[in-house]
């Protein structure tokens, strides 16, 4: 027996219909659309996560050069006043600028003179994103002490040397 588009009884179909075909695609077109989306979305995570990466970092690096330089040195070796910080650039990248203002914390411990041992420090960094200048401020609690570089040189090179050396040799005025 013949059927009318010369095919015979027996014989099964073979291929796709084209709504099998549309429906694969479609299946296809949502899967990839998905992927791409957790891909962008992945992509935005790890931007942020080295944002906030660089921006720890930074801060660190502010208040380790805080804690290095924010108490100078007296002539007795002892830690002296704060010293107000004003628009200092951080070293290493000029586009991130701090201030900071220490204010002794009276609610905190005290030297037997009655001098306060902690600072109330209040701390600005500004830096540039995207062509604005965005700033955030934070405040901490830091101790009034000899910086860490100064304290390492008197631990290694002994409490007797007090002043300090020129590293670059004798300057042209010394004779």
């Amino acid at each position: 027996m013949k059927l009318s588009h010369g095919k015979q009884a027996g014989q099964a179909r073979a291929g796709f219909t084209l709504l099998e075909v549309v429906l694969a695609m479609g299946i296809l077109t949502l899967g990839m659309s998905a992927l791409l989306g957790m891909l962008t979305f992945g992509a935005a995570l790890t931007r942020t996560a080295a944002l906030r990466a660089v921006s720890a970092a930074a801060l660190e690096a502010v208040m380790e050069d805080l804690e290095a330089g924010l108490f100078p040195l007296e002539e007795d070796g002892s830690a002296g006043e704060p010293a107000e910080i004003v628009d200092r650039s951080l070293a290493g990248s000029k586009d991130i600028i701090y201030s900071a203002k220490a204010r002794p914390n009276l609610e905190g411990p005290t030297t037997s003179t009655g001098e306060p041992l902690q600072y109330r420090l209040d701390v600005t960094v500004s830096w540039s994103s995207g062509g604005m200048r965005k700033a955030k401020q934070y405040t901490t609690l830091i101790l009034r002490e000899v910086p860490f570089g100064e304290r390492m040189r008197r631990r290694f090179l002994g409490a007797k040397d007090l002043t300090r050396t020129n590293p670059a040799g004798p300057s042209e005025n010394s004779p």
